[in-house]
């Protein structure tokens, strides 16, 4: 349809549940995104959440399938738009980087996310993604670590990376993936 249309696809699970878990980085992302940009239209399609931002020439993505079925909901947008995967960029958590780190790559292997598995299966490893750390904390069993609840102190840092990621996000946009991986992945103060 457009082709300077780009994705912008948040993972997480649907429902009050899991608002506010570790799992839900993206989601949280992305909700805190579309609030800058005064993007409140939230609609349903391809068992998703999602808004057009047409000045941006932006759709924000939130499959609603759960996390293991990611693939087919952002498949569905992708088609539907003509977007190309270097246009989609997935935002999602990552147990394995400390909690206010981001690592933003043009591609990549799925860490063992399952959701990230659910989008390669369906369109290879050829999409940009930001990887949000959560943090193994304490818990020897990463299921219970990112269904958890970020903690207080665990919010005050997510805050300041949600801005990072946006900042990053906004900057994908603009210039591209190299120019933000620059900026993303910059070593120094976090």
């Amino acid at each position: 349809m457009d082709d300077g249309l780009k994705l912008i696809v948040g993972l997480g699970n649907p429902g009050p549940k899991y608002a506010l878990t570790r799992h839900n980085a993206g989601f949280i992302v992305l909700d805190t995104l579309a609030a800058r940009w005064g993007v409140y239209d939230w609609q349903k399609r391809f068992d998703a959440r999602y808004a057009l931002d047409r000045s941006r020439h932006a759709v924000l993505i939130e499959p609603q399938s759960y996390m293991n079925l990611s693939g087919r909901p952002v498949q569905a947008f992708a088609t539907f738009y003509k977007v190309p995967p270097p246009h989609i960029l997935v935002v999602v958590d990552d147990l394995d980087l400390p909690l206010g780190t981001l690592r933003m790559r043009a591609e990549g292997s799925s860490g063992g996310h399952n959701g990230l598995k659910s989008l390669i299966d369906v369109f290879g490893t050829g999409f940009p993604r930001l990887r949000v750390g959560i943090g193994r904390g304490h818990s020897p069993d990463a299921i219970d670590r990112v269904l958890t609840a970020f903690t207080e102190s665990e919010r005050a840092v997510l805050d300041a990376v949600v801005d990072r990621a946006i900042a990053g996000t906004e900057m994908w946009l603009a210039q591209g993936v190299m120019q933000a991986m620059n900026v993303v992945n910059a070593k120094g103060p976090n």
